[in-house]
């Protein structure tokens, strides 16, 4: 395995500031360069760009039978999550949402935008849905057809046991549908041995593209048996499998220089050891800065067996001299581009641990922290003692 040196890791281009988001993240000057040049969406080396990069996400994913298609959609994640769920989930059907935190929620909203009958099972911001209650819940029902869950939610930040989950649906004989969009690439993900109908995923988050277009890894015949589910033209994900297996062209104008970008990421992912190296990588970035802003004072939402390598969400502190939007532009002027929270009981602010960064970069982070707490005059970062006592109530 290759693993990246330090030296591969210099500030972006110009000064810019290291992105410390769930994506868009800062990505590899080389990755950035790709763009540099206009490629024709129906000429045959773009169709060949197209070919490869499916085939290497199909390898990516572990489709050793190939019982699995790659479908590319344009737009952001939310895109594709919605062709997935608009076409693979036909009406009539019932789905189970797992939920806790925004992007289980927006699945439940596009289902409902989309007429599909489901249920949700919420659990809050801190703790992940397990296997007893998502069997419990399948028991109960005979109707659900479908469950969706949600890899990792990087509105909190929370690792969910897809393993465990997928077990108990496929055991129960329900189809699995997974929203590995900030995990993909840097976390497993395979598809021989996490039974599932599709996952989908993005170009701007794990394997370190630009925005512009997520994929959906779907069975080839669910692909076969979604034809007329869609109640979208360019959401089809049907139709748009057809027409790439057809032609080898996107149905419509295709991000092409996104594309090129991508393929540059899937080297450099590849050169760097693979979803292995890259999770290790962005785990030591997690552990890292973790500790560091522990020793400041802050506090993680999550316990740590919770953690995910992606993004990681703390606490405001309880002092009343600190003011977020404050903090934010203070960390910018350092050259760090943290993440509002996005929780609905407390107030947080997050900062991811992906992207073409490592860990003296996180080390960066921290004192850009402790620096933008001396300013505001913030003597102590502890969490306010409610908001600890909530966490350590629902972790027991």
């Amino acid at each position: 395995m290759q693993m990246a040196t330090q030296a591969e890791f210099p500030r972006p281009d110009g000064g810019a500031p290291w992105l410390l988001t769930p994506g868009p993240l800062s990505t590899a000057t080389e990755t950035r360069q790709a763009m540099l040049r206009d490629w024709g969406s129906w000429d045959g080396d773009f169709r060949a760009m197209t070919a490869a990069m499916c085939a290497r996400l199909l390898a990516l994913a572990g489709d050793a039978a190939g019982e699995f298609a790659c479908v590319p959609m344009q737009g952001s994640g939310s895109f594709a999550v919605e062709a997935m769920l608009g076409s693979l989930v036909p009406r009539g059907a019932k789905v189970l949402v797992l939920a806790n935190g925004a992007y289980g929620q927006r699945a439940a909203e596009t289902l409902r935008y989309l007429g599909r009958d489901h249920t949700v099972i919420d659990k809050g911001d801190y703790m992940p849905p397990r296997a007893p209650e998502v069997d419990a819940a399948l028991e109960a029902d005979a109707g659900i057809t479908h469950v969706v869950a949600i890899h990792c939610e990087t509105s909190s930040g929370i690792l969910n046991p897809i393993e465990e989950i997928a077990e108990v649906v496929a055991a129960r004989g329900r189809k699995l549908l997974i929203d590995s969009m900030s995990a993909f690439g840097a976390l497993p993900l395979n598809v021989s041995e996490i039974p599932c109908e599709a996952f989908v995923s993005s170009a701007n988050k794990c394997i370190e593209g630009v925005p512009g277009f997520g994929f959906v890894i779907a069975r080839r015949a669910a692909l076969e048996a979604a034809r007329g589910n869609s109640h979208s033209l360019a959401l089809d994900l049907h139709a748009q499998w057809v027409y790439l297996e057809k032609t080898g062209q996107w149905r419509y104008t295709p991000p092409t220089h996104v594309v090129a970008a991508f393929l540059k990421a899937l080297e450099i992912h590849a050169a760097e050891g693979g979803v292995a190296a890259r999770g290790a990588r962005y785990r030591d970035n997690r552990d890292t800065m973790v500790a560091g802003m522990r020793a400041l004072g802050f506090e993680t939402l999550l316990a740590d067996r919770w953690l995910s390598p992606i993004i990681v969400t703390f606490f405001n502190p309880a002092d009343p001299a600190f003011d977020f939007a404050r903090f934010y532009d203070l960390m910018k002027a350092q050259g760090f581009i943290i993440y509002p929270g996005k929780l609905t009981v407390v107030d947080s602010f997050r900062i991811g641990c992906i992207g073409r960064m490592d860990t003296a970069v996180m080390r960066g982070v921290v004192d850009a922290a402790a620096h933008a707490l001396r300013e505001m005059g913030v003597r102590d970062a502890t969490p306010p003692a409610v908001a600890l006592a909530e966490r350590a109530r629902l972790a027991a």
